[in-house]
């Protein structure tokens, strides 16, 4: 044998030698991605009872989600949603908070999948992450009960093996062949196991306003199926509720394009838990037998009928505030409801007996607790019968010729009599400065004694575009003019009919435009020991002014629409204003007229641009939490606001005038949108001089 001959006998056995280890590496690696075989179920009775009864499968499967008793209410949703799943068709129901309407649902998805009811769900929120958070309660399920698993082994025992790493789905194995199991943010599919009911079903999430037309999945088996069960949890928004527009064309998606998913020849089933959050909103429509029969709509309360003794309930909530005022939580309430409990419950229907909490003696103590505390949101969320936000639209409503409505005979910078006190606000633009001064009636009556522009523009009509008189560009000149309009303002005498020549008693000046934020510090940093308080204002948003309003620190001083925080880190307090809040102070003063308490006059002369600029927003009525709340927008771009906003910024200043220690805002009472200002200073307080 030569060399030659020798060197091949060599590379063939090395060659042999690395195939032989390759197949030992593809051995390892098969077997690191089987999953091995299945455990036996572990009580065959307990599944194949709960395959037919979908009350027993909650019972049996979900008894830390379902512990209490079921209410009569819960057993006619449940009978329901077994129908609609099993037969087809759809099912909306409006369920007190708490009451477990989604967790419902989510366990509906689970024994339509398990047991091979339904092949494939699609989840549908009010928006995509809204749905996603359902698939996720849904896949903590399937993950973590020990309940499931020991009875569905062919569908948990391969998720389990995933151990949380969804990459190695996509190389999974049982028996040597794939599960082909999906596990992402938007979509499950559940293993391909020979035998199983739920073999390769899908759950898929989606926005009620994203893409639902045409959704689909293909199969290993090359058989494309649709969804056959759709869950729908809270479709709406808190803007999309209050837009006629948009709960029009959300329930077009529900009664178009969701039907329709299962494509021809198909039942769809349906299940939509709902909040009715105003009258006509999407849940209202569905929930409505004549306008959509087909939902087979559900509307349950948490009490059906009240107590009757309503005084007794009416001592009880003094008593249940003095308790929390006490650091003693509910104790004295438990002991005022205990000696007359008889007498409270009477007439009381309540819909969950066994609903309420641990401090608490009985449910219909609980649910006159969630009343007492705020009316509007237990009739929202609790009763499902929120007060119609149309009826609070028109209380707000005016337009141009309502303010005109309010000129009077009273003579202009004139101080009519019972004024307590006088505010001023100035609205700054990059090029003019706009002002308003109101005199304050003890009835909070408003009379607005001056208002206009600096500089002046010597004629009574003129919009910010066509301002001939402007404010110089250099930054530092514009707070110079807000010091001498200030100072102005400040220094300014308001006869009164006694003779008495009255001063301003604050002022605020708006410091949110963007350049101008710096020039308004620096001049109320230089009037800061001047005649009385220039304080920069910062109107807020509804999203920030919530946001901020739960974040008070210790030094705030705050009231319902305004708060005053501690910092004063740029060398001046500044107050941050509720602007939506304030808006609404102005339109209840022009509803309200020039001869009534709370109301607005305007003294003899031209108020057209004075109209025009109060008039320039319109108002949303939105729901917020379950109470109602406004949304103030300017009607078109370009269009000049600016008096309005000092008005919102003049009453602000009245009411911090009127009640200058703050105060927690007192809930808001029934029928009422917003609590009524803190008590007013007497009369002397007016700043005034002979």
């Amino acid at each position: 044998m030569d060399d030659n001959d020798q060197k091949s006998l060599a590379l063939t056995g090395y060659e042999a030698m690395r195939e032989r280890a390759r197949a030992r590496n593809a051995m390892l690696s098969l077997s690191g991605r089987d999953i091995g075989d299945l455990t036996a179920v572990i009580d065959p009775a307990r599944r194949a009872r709960a395959a037919k009864d979908f009350r027993y499968f909650c019972d049996a499967y979900f008894p830390q989600t379902f512990r209490l008793k079921w209410s009569n209410d819960h057993l006619k949703v449940i009978a329901k949603i077994e129908r609609s799943v099993v037969e087809g068709g759809l099912f909306a129901m409006a369920m007190p908070r708490g009451s477990g309407k989604t967790s419902l649902c989510e366990a509906a998805c689970l024994w339509a999948l398990l047991y091979g009811h339904r092949e494939f769900v699609a989840l549908i929120g009010s928006d995509e992450e809204h749905a996603a958070d359902m698939l996720e309660s849904i896949k903590a399920e399937l993950e973590n009960s020990e309940l499931l698993a020991g009875d569905f082994p062919e569908v948990c025992h391969p998720i389990r093996s995933l151990e949380g790493i969804h990459q190695r789905a996509s190389g999974q194995l049982y028996r040597g062949k794939q599960t082909h199991i999906g596990w992402t943010a938007k979509e499950i599919v559940l293993p391909t196991i020979e035998g199983s009911a739920a073999s390769g079903s899908i759950i898929r999430v989606a926005g009620i306003t994203g893409r639902i037309r045409g959704m689909k999945h293909k199969r290993v088996d090359g058989v494309s199926v649709r969804p056959s069960l759709v869950l729908i949890d809270d479709p709406q928004t808190d803007e999309s509720a209050a837009s006629p527009s948009q709960c029009a064309a959300r329930e077009r998606v529900l009664s178009g394009a969701i039907l329709g998913l299962a494509g021809p020849g198909r039942k769809i089933a349906g299940l939509a838990t709902l909040t009715v959050m105003r009258s006509g909103d999407v849940a209202d429509r569905l929930l409505d037998p004549q306008r959509n029969p087909h939902w087979q709509g559900e509307r349950t309360k948490m009490m059906y009928s009240e107590p009757a003794n309503s005084q007794l309930w009416d001592q009880y909530a003094l008593v249940l505030a003095e308790s929390h005022r006490s650091g003693l939580g509910i104790t004295l309430a438990n002991v005022f409801y205990a000696e007359h409990r008889a007498e409270m419950d009477a007439g009381a229907v309540i819909a969950w007996p066994e609903r309420f909490n641990h401090d608490e003696l009985s449910a219909i103590q609980h649910a006159m607790n969630l009343k007492i505390r705020d009316e509007v949101s237990f009739l929202a969320e609790y009763q499902n019968e929120p007060r119609g936000v149309d009826a609070y639209a028109d209380e707000f409503a005016f337009d141009a010729g309502r303010v005109l409505a309010c000129v009077t005979e009273d003579r202009p910078r004139y101080v009519p009599a019972r004024t307590v006190r006088i505010t001023a606000a100035v609205d700054v633009q990059a090029s003019l400065l706009y002002y308003v001064v109101c005199a304050w009636r003890d009835d909070r009556l408003c009379s607005v004694i001056e208002y206009g522009s600096h500089p002046d523009q010597g004629r009574p009509y003129f919009t910010l575009r066509d301002a001939r008189h402007k404010l110089p560009e250099d930054n530092t000149q514009t707070g110079q003019a807000i010091v001498d309009l200030c100072r102005a303002i400040c220094d300014r005498r308001y006869e009164a009919p006694d003779g008495h020549l009255n001063y301003v008693g604050r002022v605020l000046v708006d410091a949110a435009w963007g350049a101008s934020s710096e020039s308004v510090y620096s001049a109320t940093r230089t009037l800061a020991s001047y005649r009385c308080p220039v304080m920069p204002s910062h109107g807020q948003s509804m999203a920030v002014w919530h946001s901020s309003s739960r974040h008070r620190v210790n030094g705030d001083t705050y009231s319902a629409h305004w708060r005053i925080p501690k910092d004063a880190s740029r060398g001046v307090r500044r107050v941050l204003v509720d602007a939506n809040g304030a808006k609404d102070r102005v339109a209840l003063m022009v509803r309200a007229g020039p001869d009534q308490a709370g109301g607005l006059r305007l003294h003899v002369g031209e108020h057209r641009m004075f109209a025009d600029h109060l008039s320039s927003e319109e108002r949303t009525p939105v729901i917020v939490q379950g109470e109602h709340r406004s949304m103030w927008k300017i009607t078109s771009p370009g269009t000049d606001n600016h008096l309005l906003d000092c008005m919102a910024m003049a009453w602000v200043a009245n009411d911090i005038e009127g009640n200058p220690t703050g105060s927690e805002p007192r809930p808001t009472p029934p029928g009422v949108v917003y609590d009524v200002p803190s008590g007013y200073v007497p009369r002397s307080k007016v700043r005034s001089r002979r």
